[in-house]
């Protein structure tokens, strides 16, 4: 990361921002006059929304081509694959939301149910969220400098 350019850390900086917003708003981290969250946001949950946030935004910046030597016309495109990352993504926002406010959450258990099984379950899924992003992006940076492609 120390050799990326200013455009990665452009897009690296834009998509930490849309994270956070898109994890944020919608969870009542970020408070808005929109929503409002029926619990309080506990301590742990602005770590994680951060941490998430940021490490979303380094791992978008790592398919960020770089210049002609990285990925030459000749060699064949292949699909990013992003499903791991968006699950990931997903996972902070249900790690960090209100546990009685998320639909699908009491359709499933009820209100009781939420607040009794799925609330403490919630650190354990910021865990796998932070786990699996930093899992995605060691990968993805162990992968670029590996398959480097001789200019």
């Amino acid at each position: 990361m120390r050799t990326w350019p200013a455009r990665r850390w452009a897009v690296a900086t834009a998509v930490t921002v849309l994270a956070a917003l898109v994890i944020g708003v919608p969870t009542g981290v970020v408070p808005t006059p929109v929503y409002t969250r029926m619990t309080p946001v506990l301590w742990w949950n602005y770590p994680v929304w951060l941490v998430s946030s940021a490490l979303e935004g380094l791992l978008v910046a790592t398919y960020v081509r770089i210049g002609a030597a990285e990925a030459p016309e000749t060699a064949p495109r292949e699909r990013p694959r992003t499903t791991r990352a968006i699950g990931a993504g997903l996972l902070s926002a249900f790690a960090v939301g209100c546990p009685i406010c998320n639909k699908i959450v009491v359709l499933a258990i009820g209100v009781s149910g939420a607040l009794s099984y799925f609330a403490p379950v919630q650190p354990v899924l910021a865990l796998a969220s932070v786990a699996l992003l930093v899992h995605a992006l060691v990968r993805r940076l162990r992968t670029a400098n590996v398959c480097r492609v001789p200019s």
